[in-house]
């Protein structure tokens, strides 16, 4: 059921986008270590910028995680605010 009140109390899976930043961090990484040994330098710059976007996204993320229930309500907080009596 919509309530009109979605883009106020829009919700972020940042669970979610931690563990896939995390997980691209790990993939570019070695990818730059391995285009850098093979001597591919344009790979390893590539895969180096991607490392970098997603360090700076881990880090926002566990800002906003930090930031607690205010932001980032827990599971026990229903996604719309319930509809009163009418």
């Amino acid at each position: 059921m919509r309530t009109g009140s979605e883009p106020s109390e829009a919700r972020s899976a940042l669970r979610m986008r931690f563990g896939l930043a995390a997980w691209g961090l790990v993939w570019a990484l070695a990818g730059t270590v391995i285009f850098a040994e093979i001597g591919h330098l344009g790979w390893a710059i590539a895969c180096g910028v991607v490392a970098a976007i997603a360090a700076v996204d881990l880090i926002v993320v566990v800002h906003r995680m930090h930031q607690g229930p205010h932001w980032q309500p827990g599971r026990d907080v229903p996604p719309y605010r319930p509809l009163g009596r009418r």
